[in-house]
């Protein structure tokens, strides 16, 4: 049985409860706001989102918050490589409501019988070119200011961090424009050079391992690196990047929470968020997929500009 909130308990009480549940939540945390006080608010519930990690800072620290606030509902976001979790969500691993990938393909591993008809459509809303990401106190730091990108990063010495091409998307991004940009300069040897500095880490690990210095510099998408403070060097000549997208899964365990969730990322509100934290927009935001399968709701968010 759940412990009784008495009626009398003091309104400075109540906001104390509620601000220390925003600080204990974590990337995998659960944000909890009832609905006292929010006068007129439908009940939303818990929304379960399963996002690619490069959102994991915009989502738990902004949007989260925010959605929180506005709907009284609940946030439930897991972090992880977008092909990993893509693949969890079709073993029936991980059950989810939304669904949200750094690279539209990976949905493809959801559509159809075949992968379980786990998706029947997804909108691709924003993009963030990838980047290098770099420890300002690096002893290498200094060196992005009169050097290309490629040569830092393949010194003697220095420490580069990716994700794994075989679970996030990023990891495979990277990996391209280490060969296109050896090939582009007709350098063969330079690749392997870069590689051989070339850690491999989880997605949502690479911010934290960066920022205590155990790493010089990692490829991120420009938005994830903004939203946490850090410097960034292009990766010129060659240009890659994340282009997100949002689902909503089949066999959702709360569809209307997720529908309200989803119109609140893609409203005014979330798309205020998303830029001021450094993300592109795609205005209008495009349907791929089954239109007639894409719930009412959700259907003004593609003519908004």
């Amino acid at each position: 049985m759940k412990p009784r909130i008495p009626r009398h308990l003091p309104l400075l009480g109540l906001a104390g409860l509620c601000a220390l549940a925003l600080l204990i939540g974590g990337y995998a945390g659960i944000y909890d706001m009832r609905q006292t006080g929010a006068s007129g608010q439908q009940h939303v519930g818990r929304v379960k989102v399963l996002y690619a990690g490069s959102l994991a800072h915009v989502l738990e620290n902004a949007i989260a918050p925010a959605f929180m606030q506005s709907t009284g509902g609940k946030f439930q976001g897991v972090a992880g490589g977008s092909t990993g979790l893509a693949h969890e969500i079709r073993d029936k691993i991980r059950r989810a409501d939304i669904f949200i990938s750094a690279r539209p393909e990976v949905n493809k591993r959801l559509m159809d019988a075949r992968n379980g008809d786990w998706v029947d459509w997804y909108i691709s809303f924003m993009s963030s070119p990838l980047v290098i990401g770099y420890n300002p106190n690096s002893k290498f730091a200094a060196e992005f200011a009169s050097m290309p990108w490629y040569e830092v990063v393949s010194l003697p010495g220095f420490r580069l961090g990716r994700t794994d091409e075989r679970i996030d998307p990023k990891g495979d991004l990277t990996i391209q424009a280490i060969e296109q940009t050896a090939k582009l300069l007709r350098r063969p040897g330079l690749a392997t050079q870069i590689m051989e500095n070339t850690q491999v880490f989880p997605e949502q690990g690479l911010v934290g391992r960066l920022q205590t210095g155990q790493l010089d510099a990692g490829f991120f998408y420009r938005g994830e690196a903004l939203a946490v403070g850090l410097p960034t060097v292009s990766i010129e000549p060659i240009s890659l990047g994340a282009k997100y997208t949002i689902t909503l899964l089949k066999h959702a365990p709360n569809p209307d929470g997720a529908i309200h969730f989803i119109s609140f990322l893609l409203g005014a509100r979330g798309r205020d968020i998303l830029q001021e934290n450094g993300f592109e927009l795609l205005t209008p935001a495009t349907l791929i997929g089954d239109e007639s399968a894409l719930p009412q709701a959700l259907k003004p968010l593609l003519e908004a500009k």
